[in-house]
């Protein structure tokens, strides 16, 4: 019997007439293609995220101090670990159309085999070299929170996190560029376990050392950086174990540096880099503009980014996902089955931002009170600023689900310049500028910022939209001008 290949399987052609019509058959595979892989994905951002939303919630029933500390800590360290985030993020389109292109018929398994290792290792590499000057800066955090006009308490205090929580670094990178991997081959679960593993080591050792062991903030960084190491190395040992993954050798002569992928990883990855640090940073830049507002500003912003961030980590799953397989599809010379893949991850990306987005409005007080000690006698004023920020991010849900996910989309075109571009218009030129000045001369104080933070996402989101628009349908039009189209 006839059969005909479609991404996830075979069907022949009895099965075809019973899926019903071709193009609805063809959205609903990928649509649930897509989910698979984003599934084990999301789960892992959310682990991942959870790292981080543990600690807050530990240092807030701490002190109010530790708790901004902690906020102004985390805000520098995710700045700072951009690049490398960047650099990490940029193996997965390498190495998705790299799996790609060994669908095609008549490609040798050794070769594109290599060329998933070379891009992996030049991945490592590449996160390496960026590492080394962020560590120079968060050494010294303290002085840069204070040059930032941060209160001088809290940026010592900040430091002792960033110092601690700087040499997990690494095992965070090393453990996204093995994820992207394993998104490439559609086997992600083993990522998923990891993470999980990491947030139920996380959480207790934070807690140890935070209180029994009297470090506080210095103990929040320390079980971060622990936790992180912890990720990569048991990935490390589940894909050596693993009969199938063991064939790529990625570990093997990982000392020799390969120049060409390597100049490869950083065409691709700094734009992407470049990404992620303008959007991390106008965040962190949110924060530190908080603490002209004082300590309950800065601690109701850490409430409200938190929430905001953890929402966030289903759509950047989605998005990392659809870097998959539009790299697949187009490794595999099929451009429309590329462009189905992202607009069936950015429908999935904006319906769930939808319900957060609900969800948001509805319930901030009571979420906000989460975060606090009642018996803190500044909780009251952080739970009530901290409800009104987090109703202000349920608004600009749809937008921040959105740019994520077309940009991971473009990234799967390894179309990463332009996407800059528009985050640094977005973000800087018009969001984080407008925010400020509603907040400082408007009146608006704290919601000021927060109001700019989400014009400028709906900004970013309609030019990442319209962009994967152009470039998709312009590739899928190429194909049907084709003889064999």
């Amino acid at each position: 019997m006839r059969t005909v290949p479609v991404y996830g399987g075979r069907m022949d052609a009895g099965s075809m007439a019973a899926a019903g019509p071709p193009v609805r058959r063809d959205w609903r595979a990928e649509a649930l293609a897509t989910l698979r892989l984003a599934g084990p994905i999301v789960l892992t951002n959310l682990s991942q995220m959870a790292l981080a939303l543990t600690e807050t919630i530990l240092l807030g029933r701490l002190s109010t101090d530790a708790l901004a500390a902690g906020m102004l800590a985390v805000s520098l360290h995710f700045a700072l670990l951009a690049p490398g985030f960047g650099l990490a993020l940029a193996a997965a389109p390498l190495q998705a159309q790299a799996c790609g292109a060994g669908r095609l018929p008549g490609v040798a398994a050794r070769g594109w085999v290599r060329a998933v290792r070379r891009a992996t290792r030049a991945a490592l590499w590449a996160c390496a070299i960026m590492l080394l000057p962020t560590w120079a800066l968060l050494w010294e955090s303290a002085g840069v929170l204070r040059a930032l006009g941060q209160d001088p308490a809290l940026a010592a205090l900040a430091q002792d996190y960033t110092r601690a929580a700087m040499f997990g670094m690494p095992g965070f990178c090393g453990f996204v560029v093995l994820r992207g991997f394993l998104a490439a081959m559609e086997r992600p679960a083993a990522a998923m376990w990891v993470a999980f593993g990491a947030v139920a080591l996380n959480l207790p050792l934070a807690w140890l050392l935070i209180f029994p062991a009297g470090l506080g903030v210095l103990g929040a960084g320390l079980a971060i950086a622990i936790a992180n190491i912890g990720m990569l190395l048991a990935l490390v040992v589940l894909i050596r174990r693993d009969r199938v993954f063991r064939r790529f050798r990625l570990f093997g002569r990982v000392w020799r540096v390969d120049g060409p992928r390597l100049r490869e990883v950083f065409v691709v990855g700094l734009p992407i880099a470049g990404v992620m640090l303008l959007e991390i940073g106008v965040f962190t830049a949110a924060a530190f503009a908080m603490g002209w507002f004082g300590t309950v500003a800065v601690a109701a912003h850490a409430i409200a980014i938190q929430t905001a961030s953890a929402t966030f980590m289903v759509p950047m799953g989605i998005g990392q996902a659809a870097t998959a397989r539009v790299g697949l599809a187009i490794g595999a010379g099929d451009p429309r089955g590329a462009q189905r893949a992202g607009w069936v991850a950015v429908t999935l990306g904006a319906a769930f931002m939808a319900t957060m987005a609900l969800l948001l409005v509805t319930t901030a007080p009571a979420i906000a009170r989460m975060f606090l000690d009642p018996a803190d006698p500044q909780s009251a004023a952080v739970a009530a600023l901290g409800a009104t920020l987090l109703m202000i991010a349920g608004a600009f849900q749809m937008g921040d689900g959105i740019q994520v996910v077309a940009a991971g989309a473009l990234r799967g075109l390894k179309d990463t310049r332009v996407p800059m571009l528009f985050a640094a218009l977005g973000y800087w030129g018009i969001g984080l500028p407008f925010g400020l000045l509603v907040a400082r001369y408007g009146g608006l104080g704290p919601q000021g910022v927060w109001i700019g933070l989400g014009v400028g996402l709906a900004l970013v989101a309609g030019m990442m939209l319209l962009r994967w628009r152009r470039l998709s349908a312009a590739a899928a039009q190429e194909v049907s001008r084709s003889p064999a189209g």
